[in-house]
């Protein structure tokens, strides 16, 4: 029987353990540091998920059998690394691997290095080369801090004077820090975005059904870029064909890739992607589950979670261990009003009971506590109502009449997730990925 630590704090690390538990070997699950979600199903650890020390400290002395990195900024931390130094099995790629996903310029020379499709782009550690390079090109381009930024250090530039002070903003006055020393400037891409994760060993990867995200904070794909307020998964006009694509010339070439650079890549490889008709591009890698499509995707997975990823710890991956349900899943974010701006906490929240009554609803907790007794918001992204169904109209009404039994002070949801159910571009929906994701590593 095995005992299981997973590292961060949200409705993503709710649902791996939540899916988790449901493993006949598993015995005893942790969650460092959990919300209040994770409190009823696991044992929260109040540790932060970058406290590397703490963190294999109190492994070795639960004699953890597997720990699951959730939160990427363990992964940038160092955890990993000093998990295997010490000979203890952990899912999630080493610092050297999450480079694909930390520093922009690294994940880019793989892609051209290994004829991976993906925009045309070129780098810069110098302002005034930057500059040089914007006056080169036509626009719109898109601009990206190299080095993690909370998912805001990308930037669409319309014009060169947008591109400049975008350059400026992050190489000058270092507006995201040290993730601004490097930029990349690449052209900017049409088509429609979904994403694929894949569970890799560092030689086999298996892809997962695709995903698709819903980032606008309003109906329509309308308002700020959040930290995503939806996600489907399978994308109905996701052919197989595109998948046999994303496979043979994304995934696997850049799980070789990484191999040649001394970086062998255990975890989940997430590439977000730009569709336009039978072609495919590479927009970004990350290297964790994504939040939250892995509250989608955990309603799906068919197969043992905890044997599949400690086959990936031992490089013995079998395609044939993954399994997925027929139908499909979705997830449905309540956020704080004002999110992802700044939110009031601690708001109390009720319904969750009778939302959860509907056999195939399942509610992950991203920002909660549990104070007095009393359940309460203490992030941007509170909740995640997931449900399953024959097919996404199916799941699509269990959600929704499962998130109106939920209330709390200020509130929201789109109204609209999963109903883009044709590859052709919603009306105002931004094809060229004006910021990716905030992660709020604190509350999810």
């Amino acid at each position: 029987m095995a005992r299981v630590l997973v590292i961060g704090g949200g409705g993503r690390e709710h649902a791996l353990a939540w899916k988790l538990l449901q493993s006949p070997k598993v015995e005893r699950l942790f969650v460092a540091p959990g919300n209040a979600g994770t409190a009823e199903i696991a044992e929260n650890v109040p540790i932060h998920f970058t406290e590397v020390q703490d963190l294999l400290a109190f492994a070795q002395q639960e004699r953890i059998d597997l720990t699951v990195i959730g939160q990427e900024a363990a992964s940038e931390a160092g955890v990993v690394d000093e998990f295997l130094q010490a000979g203890m099995a952990v899912f999630g790629p080493s610092r050297a691997a999450a480079r694909i996903e930390t520093s922009k310029a690294f994940a880019k020379e793989l892609m051209r290095a290994n004829r991976i499709p993906t925009a045309p782009f070129r780098s810069f550690d110098n302002y005034q080369a930057a500059l040089s390079g914007l006056a080169d090109r036509s626009f719109p381009a898109v601009i990206k801090a190299s080095g993690l930024a909370e998912g805001k250090g990308v930037v669409v530039a319309g014009t060169f004077e947008q591109a400049r002070e975008a350059v400026l903003k992050l190489m000058v006055a270092k507006r995201f820090g040290a993730s601004g020393d490097t930029v990349v400037i690449e052209d900017f891409l049409l088509g429609q975005e979904i994403s694929v994760h894949a569970f890799c060993d560092d030689r086999t990867a298996v892809l997962f059904p695709a995903s698709q995200d819903h980032k606008q904070a309003y109906d329509g794909d309308k308002g700020p870029n959040t930290g995503g307020m939806g996600v489907i998964a399978p994308v109905p006009w996701v052919t197989r064909g595109h998948l046999d694509t994303i496979e043979a010339r994304i995934v696997q070439p850049a799980l070789d890739g990484l191999r040649r650079e001394h970086a062998g890549f255990v975890g989940c490889l997430y590439p977000g992607l730009m569709i336009d008709g039978d072609t495919v591009k590479v927009v970004e890698f990350n290297a964790r589950f994504g939040d939250p499509e892995a509250q989608t995707y955990m309603r799906l997975l068919d197969g043992d979670l905890y044997e599949i990823l400690d086959a990936c710890t031992r490089g013995e991956l079998d395609p044939k261990d993954v399994t997925w349900k027929s139908g499909a899943a979705i997830s449905v974010a309540a956020v704080s009003d004002g999110y992802p701006g700044s939110y009031k906490k601690g708001m109390p929240i009720s319904g969750i009971g009778k939302a959860s009554s509907e056999p195939e609803v399942v509610i992950f907790h991203g920002g909660t506590i549990r104070d007095q007794g009393a359940l309460r918001t203490a992030g941007g992204r509170v909740l995640y109502v997931t449900a399953v169904g024959s097919d996404l109209n199916d799941a699509r009404r269990k959600a929704y009449d499962a998130i109106h039994c939920i209330s709390f002070d200020g509130m929201n949801f789109r109204t609209d997730i999963g109903l883009r159910q044709t590859p052709e571009l919603a009306p105002g929906q931004s094809s060229g990925r004006p910021e990716t994701r905030p992660s709020e590593p604190e509350h999810s």
